[in-house]
């Protein structure tokens, strides 16, 4: 998918919105290329989507859609008076409602490349790490088992 133009990704959101929502999206919305571990944020005081290019980039439309969906959850609670942030019931209703993702997967170009894997002895619990662990020093964290390397 290539990345939208301003006013291709403006119809878009507004498509979304009427279509799950039933209500248009009046507000701005752009790409914001410095956001790195999240697919978008709303900002309450500008009223104003911000969404990370990256997600159209490398990842699929259901994806990119979710994140809008997401992310227009929080505008239209928000412009209601209704609680809009993360913890709030309405928003959580919303969501399920909506079919909104609570969480975006990450990016593939963000995702760690463990370089050591380590496997329970007893319990068969796997350990990823980026660095080495001393096994004569640590356990396993659920069963207290030795470690090996896998």
């Amino acid at each position: 998918m290539k990345l939208p133009s301003d006013i291709e990704l403006f119809e878009l959101v507004d498509k979304l919105s009427l279509t799950y929502f039933n209500k248009h999206f009046i507000d701005k919305v752009y790409f914001n290329t410095r956001l790195r571990t999240t697919g978008g944020r709303y900002l309450p005081s500008k009223r104003v989507i911000e969404l990370n290019p990256k997600y159209v980039l490398e990842s699929n439309k259901e994806e990119f859609y979710g994140i809008i969906k997401h992310e227009l959850c929080h505008y239209h609670l928000h412009i209601e008076g209704k609680g809009y942030k993360h913890g709030d019931r309405d928003f959580k209703e919303l969501l399920k409602a909506t079919g909104s993702p609570r969480h975006c997967s990450p990016l593939p170009s963000q995702q760690r490349e463990y370089r050591y894997k380590y496997q329970c002895i007893q319990c068969g619990f796997v350990y990823k790490r980026v660095r080495k662990v001393n096994m004569r020093k640590y356990r396993c964290g659920k069963c207290r088992g030795s470690l090996k390397e896998i």
